[in-house]
């Protein structure tokens, strides 16, 4: 893979992709000259922020699903209590 395209299919990778990613890019900046270690560099600013990102967006769908559950169970229990009084 050529380092120009590093980040062309970023979208389709999963985190555990990104972060291997992200350590082969860390791992070849001691190696390279200033200017492809600045380019090197902008590069692994802009897959951090895309990793943050993401992660941001599944903390969101975490919590979302996590609060429907809850609710789901909180208004389960609720109609079982309402059987039980009537009984």
């Amino acid at each position: 893979m050529k380092d120009k395209n590093l980040l062309d299919d970023i979208e389709t990778k999963s985190l555990e992709e990104l972060n291997a990613l992200a350590n082969r890019i860390i791992d070849n900046l001691d190696k390279k000259s200033n200017e492809d270690f600045i380019k090197d560099y902008q590069e692994l600013i802009k897959l951090n922020n895309f990793i943050e990102k993401k992660l941001l967006k599944e903390k969101k769908l975490i919590s979302k699903e996590t609060k429907d559950k809850i609710d789901e169970i909180t208004s389960n229990g609720k109609k079982i209590k309402k059987t039980f009084k009537k009984s």
